[in-house]
């Protein structure tokens, strides 16, 4: 009866998402957390769909987390994004995809506010136009990267190698997803499924054998608040929310947790360290934590791509139970050598938390 409930709320909530030709920028932060997300973004895309996603090395920063934390102003950003829309419209394209939560946000907010107040447009063109000589034409279509691997999560799991079933009893595992912030609570329109029961990840769970877990504080936010971060005084509050969140899904005995924003798969998968450290508590499994992923490491694993090049040695929490429960291989030895088979040298490892 709740699952009927909540497919009425997804009706009404979808968004128009073309098959194809998109303009894709980057996420600064993602490229420092989970550099190999991006790039098998672009491989899945590209190669194994044979999709035309275009990137143009000459964007920037959207300048998003700046506006929130209130060290830019508004006219400053919209004249950022101003030029990355004319960036976009040199290229030939229309269809505007963003890597980043916040980008997506930000970049919702802005053509928002533009439709709204039309007469602020016009001073933006203004000032990009003495800035650096650019016009340009807003997107047609803007989507979230996460919206295109939703589009497209049934080519994927026809091509799928994996299932995110248990190997040994057959059984769905049980998935946690977590949906960035800016994804839709601004704007519930804008997002796949709504702001309250989103779709975008639950859609692609179910397609590739999955069971979504639903939990007291699935909308939670993940403890990346900017002003909670990055004020080092308020990072207390980072962490007791990152604390609350897991406190809330331990009792669905989740196998792992899927996410689209950039900052909440690093938050969520440190800070069970942390709390480790802390209180001596961990998540999960035999006290390895419950590990987390974002959505194109996810895509990558079903495929059958080896888990270093998706990058997966760069969590804290150990993958290597879950990579035995689907079934994936990998090779051990190979974990913590560099694209050139050279050892990079194993990290010290915490006692706190099972690691590999």
């Amino acid at each position: 009866m709740i699952y009927k409930g909540k497919q009425r709320i997804w009706s009404d909530y979808q968004k128009e998402i073309p098959d194809d030709h998109w303009y894709y920028v980057r996420s600064c932060i993602r490229q420092n957390f989970f550099p190999a997300s991006e790039k098998m973004f672009m491989e899945i895309c590209r190669e194994r769909l044979g999709k035309d996603i275009y990137e143009n090395e000459y964007h920037t920063t959207c300048g998003g987390i700046a506006y929130h934390c209130d060290t830019i102003p508004q006219e400053t950003v919209m004249t950022i994004v101003a030029r990355q829309f004319a960036l976009m419209t040199e290229a030939g394209y229309e269809n505007y995809v963003a890597s980043c939560i916040t980008s997506f946000g930000n970049y919702t907010e802005i053509l928002e506010t533009w439709n709204e107040f039309p007469e602020l447009e016009a001073r933006i063109r203004e000032f990009l136009w003495k800035a650096c000589r650019k016009e340009f034409n807003k997107p047609k279509h803007l989507a979230h990267s996460s919206d295109l691997i939703y589009k497209y999560r049934n080519e994927i799991a026809e091509k799928a190698k994996f299932r995110l079933v248990n190997k040994d009893t057959g059984e769905p595992l049980r998935v946690v997803e977590h949906i960035g912030c800016h994804y839709s609570k601004m704007f519930p329109s804008k997002g796949v499924g709504g702001a309250e029961y989103p779709y975008v990840l639950a859609g692609l769970i179910e397609s590739w054998g999955g069971n979504v877990i639903d939990y007291p504080e699935r909308r939670h936010c993940c403890g990346y608040g900017f002003r909670q971060y990055h004020v080092k005084a308020n990072r207390g509050y980072s962490l007791s929310n990152t604390h609350k969140k897991f406190e809330s899904m331990e009792p669905y005995k989740p196998d792992m947790i899927i996410t689209n924003c950039p900052g909440c798969p690093y938050f969520l998968d440190r800070w069970q360290y942390v709390i480790a450290e802390m209180e001596g508590k961990t998540y999960g499994q035999n006290g390895y934590g419950i590990p987390v992923f974002t959505y194109e490491e996810v895509a990558g694993m079903v495929l059958g791509y080896d888990p270093w090049d998706l990058g997966l040695q760069l969590h804290q929490v150990a993958v290597e139970p879950l990579l035995d429960k689907i079934g994936i291989p990998y090779r051990p030895q190979d974990k913590y050598k560099g694209l050139d088979g050279k050892d990079i040298m194993r990290p010290e490892l915490p006692g706190s938390i099972r690691c590999f």
